[in-house]
């Protein structure tokens, strides 16, 4: 177990914002997680886990104690019942697992092609897109109580999935670290082409788009929103996705329906939302004041996506989070409706 002092976090994240690590530590297997979680418990240190830095905001002071990176790797398959389950440990780039399933010909995350970061990731934020999300084929979470010092596996009714939410970030926040996931998925399955972009990509086929297919044209359209990480990309210094889809209430509909229709406007129906009471949070952005470009110092908004929070090349944490809270505060003052950020935020 090697510890290291005064770690950059920035270049560890896909935003590039952020202090350093007081102590840093790569663990590569379970037996490293535990011996390392072991040392700061020891030293009385605060413990942060890191994955693949995608979905996160570090703040300029860094973080005070130890960051743990989770870097267990290794993929394990095997047939059960009629369904192909992958065991990947929690280190694993999402996207190389995606391809591998692809290849396999197994459906169930095809359209979640593109996504950065680590696997161990995915069952906190319940990562989905394109009308798929990691709820729908996990079957298993195998987790680290930081509580009794013990390894549980945990079946996917006990995580608590919901729209972009699990136990892990809601009720039980900062008590497990994720060591593998199991995800169940349906081998020579058709492909989920449900989306409106994913169903305008494939008009004039005259043949049944395949998985790979699917994942191709995922993959495209993340890179025309600049949601693809691309080297040298300068929209693609984001953390994704930085608001949820707002999900109303019958009433808080009715009001925003009500404010649309003062400003001449109506709001956008997307059946995938819809289904769920979701309301496109990018309109929201884009109508109250923060078109696709919008630059404010040396943050701003993708040229690309309404939702990305974008590092134009050296913006501070601060910066980043000033932004958020403007977009933040507007889209309340005129729609009466409070935008909930999707990233996880770090030493604040």
């Amino acid at each position: 177990m090697l510890i290291q002092e005064n770690v950059p976090l920035a270049p560890l994240t896909t935003l590039r914002v952020g202090g350093p690590a007081r102590y840093f530590a790569e663990a590569k297997t379970i037996a490293a997680v535990g011996e390392t979680v072991e040392f700061a418990r020891a030293q009385n240190l605060p413990l942060f886990i890191l994955g693949g830095g995608s979905n996160l905001v570090v703040s300029d002071a860094g973080w005070p104690g130890l960051v743990l990176r989770v870097a267990v790797s290794g993929i394990d398959e095997h047939n059960e019942n009629g369904k192909r389950l992958f065991e990947v440990g929690a280190g694993e780039e999402w996207d190389k697992f995606v391809a591998r399933a692809v290849a396999r010909n197994c459906a169930g995350v095809e359209c979640l092609s593109g996504i950065p970061g680590s696997v161990g990731g995915t069952p906190v934020q319940n990562v989905g897109a394109y009308g798929q999300d990691v709820a729908e084929t996990i079957e298993s979470v195998l987790a680290l109580d930081l509580n009794d010092g013990q390894m549980h596996e945990l079946c996917a009714e006990a995580c608590g999935f919901s729209y972009r939410t699990s136990m892990f970030n809601t009720s039980e926040r900062g008590r497990y670290i994720i060591l593998r996931v199991t995800y169940q998925l349906s081998p020579g399955g058709a492909p989920r082409i449900q989306y409106a972009d994913l169903k305008n990509h494939f008009v004039g086929w005259h043949e049944t788009p395949t998985l790979a297919d699917t994942r191709e044209a995922v993959r495209r359209i993340r890179a025309s929103k600049a949601m693809l990480i691309t080297p040298g990309g300068e929209d693609c210094r984001s953390a994704g996705s930085f608001f949820k889809n707002p999900i109303l209430s019958a009433d808080q509909y009715q009001e925003l329906t009500r404010r649309a229709a003062t400003k001449g406007l109506r709001i956008p129906s997307y059946p995938a939302l819809d289904a769920q009471k979701k309301v496109s949070a990018a309109w929201l952005v884009e109508h109250s004041g923060f078109s696709k470009g919008y630059t404010t110092g040396r943050a701003g908004i993708s040229r690309k996506h309404a939702l990305a929070i974008v590092n134009r090349g050296d913006a501070t944490a601060a910066e980043i989070v000033a932004l958020k809270d403007h977009i933040q505060q507007r889209v309340e003052d005129l729609w009466a409706i409070r935008l909930e950020p999707e990233p996880v935020f770090v030493g604040f």
